[in-house]
Parts: C-alpha cells; structure tokens; sequence
C-alpha cells in the first residue's frame, strides 16, 4: 500500500520549487542586464553625445580627452577636470609665491 504524502510535504516541495524559479529566473535577469550593458556600450562607446561622431583620444595636461572632430566638443571622463584643474592651480600656486 503506497504511502499519501501530507499537505506539509506538498507544500514544502512547492516552496522548494518556487524557489528554484526565483532563482533561476533572477540568474536570467542578470544575465540579461549584463548583455544589454554590453550591448549599449559597444553602441555608443567613444561616440560623441552631442552629434553622434567618432571621438578621438588626445592627451592634454597629461590627461587623456576625448574630441569630437565634428563639433569640436570635448568630453573628460570622471576625475579628469580636477585633475586638469589641479595641474593649473598648481602653476597658479607658484606664480603667487614667487610674486609674493
């Protein structure tokens, strides 16, 4: 005579299951996120934002830029104007020394 399995077991092996799909599911939206993260970024990397163009990398001040040979814009990526900037106020530091 086969044994009938008790409400609790039933409901145990359903939470067991509806876990595994969470996490399942969870691992799929993951990868998913991951392969639209590098899809946008193969699609708009070194790209101008305002038109769109190609940019080009130049150093200056030591500090690689980006420049859009269309519009002329330039586009630092980040820490890039404070180290500009501190390169600057560095020279503009001596100059007040010495003029005391």
């Amino acid at each position: 005579m086969p044994v009938q399995p008790s409400e609790q077991e039933d409901e145990y092996f359903a939470r067991l299951e509806i876990s595994k799909r969470l996490e399942a599911q969870a691992r799929q939206a993951a990868a998913m996120a991951d392969e639209e993260k590098q899809r946008l970024k193969e699609l708009h990397y070194l790209h101008c934002p305002k038109c769109g163009n190609h940019l080009e990398s130049t150093v200056m001040d030591e500090v690689t830029v980006d420049i859009c040979p269309a519009c002329h814009g330039v586009w630092l990526d980040d820490g890039e104007l404070a180290k500009l900037t501190a390169a600057k106020s560095g020279v503009l530091q001596s100059l007040r020394r010495l003029l005391g």
